[in-house]
């Protein structure tokens, strides 16, 4: 068995589990809500355990590195960290329904790198720039705060379909607006106290690497950009008492500077980080 097959595996795991979640919300069943959750840990355990074989297998190909390198390896990994911290949140809040909107995030991510065309799938040896023990640090804790943004802009959706069926006067067994906005504010908090850790052990490698902390490349551009959207939000949220809709709205367009930060730079605009295309 290698890491493919499990990796594959996963892509069906999550999707079967955004189903069942939908089915949860419809029919409101303890026991398909409990059926979910479990496939969604199956799959964050088919995952761990593909990720762990292809950086097995990376060393018996004589190249020894993480699998945190390519398109294809970043994907699996942001994939990875909405899995892991969607279930860290129900584990700690119950707050069950999110999966509706929490793991088909993490199913498009997998089929983004199963299927699409053009994603390099080999494991390869790292250019230069990336030989680096900096590499793990830098690229799990910016991982670990997109995956923080991708869950705030679910719970903004859920926030915004709440308020919506509350305004036609429609059922809805979504949780109350004020749960759904205290979550979002924290998961918010939670992806940008990691992005932070993520730039900053970032500019530590730019600094062994290019010999300087800041170069102004695309990517560390819109990392800030992102940085600076997310720092005003939880800033206006402390001072002016920003939430309800305007945070909700403003969690899905973080989202969308955050995709642009780590895709659409890459192909958009060539920089340092290049290589994040392959």
């Amino acid at each position: 068995m290698d890491s493919s097959l499990l990796l594959g595996l996963t892509t069906f795991a999550y999707l079967g589990a955004s189903f069942l979640y939908v089915a949860y919300c419809i029919f409101h069943s303890d026991k398909i809500g409990k059926t979910a959750t479990a496939l969604t840990v199956a799959a964050l355990v088919l995952q761990t355990a593909g990720f762990g074989l292809r950086w097995r297998e990376s060393y018996q190909m004589g190249f020894g590195h993480a699998p945190l390198t390519n398109m294809y390896e970043s994907v699996v990994f942001f994939s990875w960290a909405i899995g892991f911290f969607y279930l860290l949140i129900i584990w700690k809040y119950r707050a069950r329904m999110l999966g509706a909107f929490a793991t088909p995030l993490a199913f498009l991510a997998m089929a983004y790198a199963s299927f699409a065309p053009g994603v390099t799938r080999d494991i390869a040896p790292l250019i230069p720039a990336l030989q680096s023990n900096w590499l793990i640090a830098h690229v799990v804790t910016c991982f670990m705060g997109y995956a923080g943004f991708a869950v705030a802009a679910a719970l903004g959706v859920m926030y915004l379909l709440k308020e919506r069926a509350l305004a036609n006067n429609q059922p809805s067994r979504l949780p109350d607006k004020e749960i759904l906005d205290d979550l979002l504010h924290k998961t918010m908090i939670f992806g940008f106290i990691w992005l932070s850790i993520g730039i900053i052990t970032g500019a530590i490698w730019a600094d062994a690497a290019w010999g300087t902390y800041w170069s102004w490349d695309p990517k560390e551009t819109w990392s800030l950009i992102t940085w600076f959207f997310y720092a005003i939000t939880l800033h206006a949220r402390y001072t002016r008492g920003l939430s309800g809709r305007r945070t909700a709205w403003l969690s899905i367009i973080g989202l969308v500077c955050v995709l642009f930060t780590y895709y659409g730079v890459n192909f958009l605009l060539s920089g340092l980080h290049s290589y994040g295309t392959i």
